[in-house]
Formats: structure tokens, sequence, C-alpha cells
């Protein structure tokens, strides 16, 4: 029997390359370039920390739903999903207030959708990098 850890640890580094702009390294991945927003004077065309808070959002229920997808047998022929973060000034501090993510799910057979939709209420309630931030995850999914 295979016994998982209960600790994982992940390294990155970031290093400042110029004006408002750095790269995000970690062993053995390509580098992402990223940088700040336009909206706080930065860089079109470049991540940023905002994009990347989001997109991980929007990975990790990818991921996760991969997982428990597999492990209940639900056949689909495609998965794409779109995130969207609301940033806001809240007492005088910017926080993201929510995160949607809108998932689209297609199956093999339309037999499978209210599985599909359990799977991924699942995956969302599941996740660990929702479960890790304080911004409220919402989810609107779309099964076909």
């Amino acid at each position: 029997m295979e016994v998982r850890s209960k600790v994982y640890t992940y390294h990155t580094e970031v290093k400042w390359t110029e004006q408002r702009k750095g790269v995000i390294s970690c062993a053995g991945k390509p580098d992402i370039q990223v940088a700040t927003p336009p909206e706080f004077k930065g860089h079109e065309g470049i991540w940023s920390p905002e994009d990347l808070f989001v997109a991980s959002a929007n990975i990790c229920l990818m991921t996760t739903f991969l997982a428990v997808a597999e492990r209940a047998g639900l056949a689909f022929t495609s998965y794409e999903s779109e995130a969207e973060g609301k940033l806001e000034l809240v007492d005088g501090k910017f926080q993201f207030t929510t995160i949607t993510l809108k998932p689209t799910i297609t199956l093999a057979t339309s037999t499978d959708a209210t599985k599909a939709k359990e799977l991924i209420e699942k995956a969302e309630a599941n996740c660990l990098i929702s479960n890790s931030m304080k911004t409220r995850v919402s989810l609107e999914p779309t099964i076909r």
C-alpha cells in the first residue's frame, strides 16, 4: 500500500530583471516572465501575480477534477475553463474578493450529466488552492 506524505514543500524563485519586470523560476521547469499589471503602471502582455493567482484556482480545479473523474470512471471528451477574479479596494487595501470558475465539460454520453456535476462540485470542494484562499471562489459549470 502506498503511503502518501501529509506535508509537501514547493520552491520558487523570483528575480527582478528591469523596470517592473522579473522572472519566476522553479527547478526543472521553464521560466516565466512576470511583471506588474498595466493597472498598476506595469506592462501589457506579461503574466502578473494577479493573473497567476486567478489561474492557480482555475488550474487546481481542472487537475482536481481530472483526478476525481478518473477515480469515478467519468468519460468526457473535453474540459475547458474560464476564470475571472475581482480585485477590489477593501479597507484601503486591494484584495481579490471573488474568483468565478466557469468550467465546460463535454461528456461522452449525456446520461452522465448528474455525475459530472457532482464530480466538478467535489473537485471544487477539494481544490487545495481554493481551500487556501480567503477569497470566495464560486463555481458555474456547464455540462454538455
